[in-house]
């Protein structure tokens, strides 16, 4: 019986440690543990993450690589590969802290560039407006943050969220 008990525990420790990076944090992304910055090439992060969905290309000689892990997803991963074609930096879109820069009267491409490819976006055309939505995670919460558009304008009239749960 101990040497199960032993079996069963080695198990669950190795099942656990699968799911965290080389310092004990919960994995967000798997394979993003193969990534270091300033060493990693952009063909690494493509080897890593495959096709990027967007490529931004930044006036500086800069590109920005959206990976969107949507529709049904949470995260939306930006990777920043400098002018010499190394990993500069990469981040998770889909905060709260980026949902707070939308702000009314911005554009479609603005919004596109801060948040990446919506999961869907539909018109109310009697409302003249048009609205795109991400699905994000507040802790273990899944939710939908909305952005609302004039649709003649194309212009930013609001933001909105809503517990995905009660979709």
């Amino acid at each position: 019986m101990r040497n199960w008990l032993r079996i069963v525990m080695l198990a669950l420790f190795a099942l656990l440690a699968a799911g965290c990076d080389r310092q004990g944090r919960p994995v967000e992304e798997f394979g993003l543990d193969k990534l270091e910055k300033g060493i990693s090439s952009e063909s690494d992060v493509r080897m890593v993450m495959g096709k990027p969905e967007t490529v931004w290309e930044e006036e500086d000689g800069t590109r920005a690589l959206q990976y969107p892990k949507g529709p049904e997803g949470v995260r939306t991963w930006e990777f920043v590969i400098d002018k010499s074609g190394l990993l500069k930096d990469y981040r998770q879109l889909l905060t709260q802290d980026t949902f707070a820069r939308i702000k009314p009267g911005m554009t479609r491409d603005e919004v596109r560039r801060l948040l990446g490819k919506p999961r869907t976006v539909v018109q109310y055309k009697l409302k003249n407006e048009e609205a795109w939505d991400w699905r994000y995670q507040v802790g273990t919460e899944p939710r939908f943050f909305n952005v609302h558009f004039d649709i003649t304008s194309g212009r930013v009239t609001g933001t909105s969220s809503q517990d995905a749960r009660n979709y």
